[in-house]
């Protein structure tokens, strides 16, 4: 019912910048929760930051203060900036979308293909 595709990731310094973007495709889209999650090789994937219908917002305590998801239902799209990147935050990161608003990856339905964040100096 709902479509995602993630773009923005790229190489970046220490302490760079990037945004992320993911394009949703389904008039539902903006009747969902939208999720952004991150994964590394060999470890579980985490939720990095939520945005809920209403527009409220939640956060990994790692990236609170430095990562700000914002969301256009207009446009059907779902935007994480991120500032003062650390080698930590190199993943693949996905968006997603959901009804429930969890920081759980299995409540959410809908995923995007990923896109690929390197940090390195």
């Amino acid at each position: 019912q709902v479509q995602l595709a993630e773009s923005g990731g790229g190489s970046v310094r220490p302490g760079g910048s990037l945004r992320l973007s993911c394009a949703a495709s389904g008039r539902t889209f903006s009747e969902y929760v939208v999720a952004w999650f991150r994964q590394v090789p060999g470890k579980e994937r985490e939720y990095v930051a939520i945005i809920r219908r209403n527009g409220g917002t939640f956060y990994l305590d790692s990236v609170k203060g430095r990562f700000t998801i914002s969301r256009d239902n207009a446009k059907y799209a779902v935007y994480l900036d991120m500032t003062s990147l650390q080698f930590e935050d190199a993943a693949v990161y996905y968006c997603a979308a959901g009804r429930s608003g969890t920081p759980l990856a299995d409540d959410y339905v809908f995923w995007g293909q990923g896109t690929q964040v390197t940090v390195a100096s």
